[in-house]
């Protein structure tokens, strides 16, 4: 007695051909995002991920990963603009929850809360929001070191006040001991535009091809159509 094992796959070559073409749609539509947040602050490009046997299952076998390599760090004129020059994130208090930014872009109202662009408490270290306990007239007032420590001018005594440290993390939610922090600095995107182009061409060069191929196919069977009513 021989036993025959193994496994086939049969399916139509359109439908094989139109969940090609979805799946580098998909591809084209994250490195499109890169590309419209070269200058966006705190940005952090997508690298598309495609699994095996995407041929069979399509689009469900893209996922993507975050690209979490510094970015290009400029000078601001504001001294409460803040980037890390190490990965790490800053830690922001939403109404969804605590959200992890790049983007250091931070202000005081006039209670001396440190608040990020959309009015969220800026987190300390200690999970806390961080409130000055001086109010300056400035921002130039406030110093941060390279570890993140924030100190301000408090002109009664003429002194530097310790205000807490700022809570950064990486992704998994644990401190960063060395964040190199720059004070008066901004980080943009980490996406090279030349890169982004040339992980263009081979996805749209896929997507024409099997773009012909759906168009041969179409046409066999408008051809098949064709006869079989002329037959009958």
């Amino acid at each position: 007695m021989q036993i025959n094992g193994g496994v086939r796959f049969c399916e139509q070559g359109m439908k094989a051909s139109i969940r090609a073409m979805h799946l580098q749609s998909e591809v084209l539509g994250i490195i499109n995002e890169n590309v419209a947040g070269f200058d966006k602050v705190g940005f952090q490009r997508r690298e598309p991920v495609v699994s095996s046997f995407t041929e069979y299952i399509g689009v469900h076998g893209l996922s993507s990963t975050i690209d979490d390599q510094p970015g290009r760090i400029m000078v601001s004129k504001n001294p409460l603009d803040i980037s890390l020059a190490n990965k790490g994130y800053f830690q922001v208090q939403t109404p969804q929850g605590v959200k992890l930014t790049r983007d250091g872009r931070f202000k005081l109202d006039k209670l001396g809360n440190l608040l990020d662009l959309e009015d969220n408490a800026v987190l300390s270290d200690a999970g806390m929001p961080i409130r000055l306990p001086v109010v300056p007239d400035n921002a130039s007032q406030v110093v941060i070191n390279s570890k993140g420590k924030i100190n301000v001018f408090d002109k009664t005594t003429n002194h530097l006040v310790e205000a807490g440290d700022l809570g950064i993390v990486d992704s998994n939610g644990m401190a960063v001991l060395n964040p190199d922090v720059k004070q008066g600095y901004n980080e943009y995107s980490n996406v090279l535009i030349q890169n982004e182009f040339l992980a263009i061409k081979p996805v749209v060069r896929n997507f024409e091809a099997n773009r012909q191929i759906f168009m041969m196919e179409n046409q066999n069977l408008q051809k098949v159509i064709s006869q079989l009513g002329s037959v009958s």
